[in-house]
């Protein structure tokens, strides 16, 4: 069965690209163009992984982690921050909102899936 994998970019570029990286290894992708758009398709289905940006308009990643927390449903489920941001006091930021994990793009296809593989 196919893991469920939900991205999050408000470039459709970058969504293309991940969802070209993430269905040739087998997993089925749901995209969202923002946090907003993230958060209300959480609300209402369950995805296995979320892998998200941070700089997007009307909420951005870091928000979107901490509201995914507090679903119940979404206690548990690894979020991953993809983003050009590689700054330390970022990274902080994002584990403290509850981000399983930190990449930074552009990002290697082999690192992305072995990074997405180890958290599922």
């Amino acid at each position: 069965m196919a893991r469920l994998i939900l991205t999050v970019d408000d470039s459709p570029s970058m969504r293309l690209m991940m969802q070209l990286t993430l269905t040739s290894d087998g997993y089925e992708v749901v995209q969202a163009s923002d946090g907003i758009e993230a958060l209300e398709y959480a609300r209402n289905h369950k995805a296995d992984l979320i892998l998200t940006d941070i700089n997007m308009p009307r909420m951005d990643g870091i928000a979107l982690v901490r509201e995914l927390r507090l679903l119940p449903a979404y206690k548990g489920v690894p979020i991953l921050i993809l983003t050009t941001e590689s700054a330390l006091e970022r990274k902080l930021l994002g584990k403290e909102a509850g981000a399983t994990g930190w990449l930074v793009k552009p990002f290697n296809a082999e690192q992305l899936l072995a990074t997405v593989s180890r958290v599922l």
